[in-house]
């Protein structure tokens, strides 16, 4: 399942007690596609359907994800990057596949 890495749970832990918000989940979604593949996203979020999503817990965090995404999701490691592009939280999904050139012309990814 959805895999956290150390310096992403540092930083996700941090976030959430700076904004007074320790009981919220991250909720990982599938955004939409594109000619690179599945694109992501995450939110911080209280409203968990027993009916309709699956929480796991990972290095004290809460996970959320809808049950349709959770095997999409089964590789998923979310991860922290700070360099020279910038800052922020990324899904590194090996079962999401990646940018196809042949089919995207090479121009967009």
């Amino acid at each position: 399942m959805v895999e956290v890495t150390d310096n992403a749970a540092v930083e996700l832990k941090s976030l959430l007690e700076e904004q007074d918000k320790q009981g919220l989940a991250l909720r990982v979604f599938v955004a939409g596609m594109s000619c690179c593949g599945v694109q992501y996203g995450m939110s911080l979020e209280d409203n968990i359907s027993e009916e309709h999503d699956v929480v796991i817990e990972d290095k004290g965090l809460k996970i959320v994800m809808n049950k349709d995404d959770a095997d999409g999701l089964a590789e998923a490691k979310i991860d922290y990057v700070d360099g020279p592009s910038g800052k922020g939280f990324i899904i590194d999904n090996q079962n999401g596949g990646g940018c196809n050139t042949s089919s995207c012309g090479g121009g967009c990814c």
